[in-house]
């Protein structure tokens, strides 16, 4: 048996009763949750700020504890500094990527 999967139906399948209606449910659930504003802005900085930072100053502190009691030839603090900025930009990336992800689909459910 061979069974299609359902498509979502474009916007020109929906009467202009139902796009009409949806819009109106969007713009609802947007009073409901309020505008971003400043704060929430700058909180989502501090966020990806701080998922940075921590990974790279955690790096640097073991670099410089393992210089202090294991010197050797080279040192470990401007190594582990830059694996910590990696793993921290890695990790705001991912995060940032997850949240534009969620914001497609919720954009995506709302036009089904």
């Amino acid at each position: 048996m061979n069974h299609k999967p359902a498509r979502k139906p474009s916007s020109a399948d929906r009467t202009l009763a139902e796009q009409v209606g949806i819009k109106a449910e969007r713009k609802l659930r947007a009073r409901r949750r309020g505008p971003a504003g400043v704060w929430f802005g700058l909180g989502m900085m501090g966020l990806i700020g701080w998922s940075v930072a921590i990974p790279t100053l955690a790096g640097a502190a073991i670099g410089i504890w393992l210089d202090k009691h294991y010197p050797g030839q080279h040192g470990w603090t401007l190594a582990l500094l830059v694996a910590g900025l990696a793993m921290g930009c890695f990790n705001a990336w991912r995060w940032i990527a997850k949240e534009q992800r969620a914001m497609r689909d919720e954009e995506e459910d709302d036009d089904a």
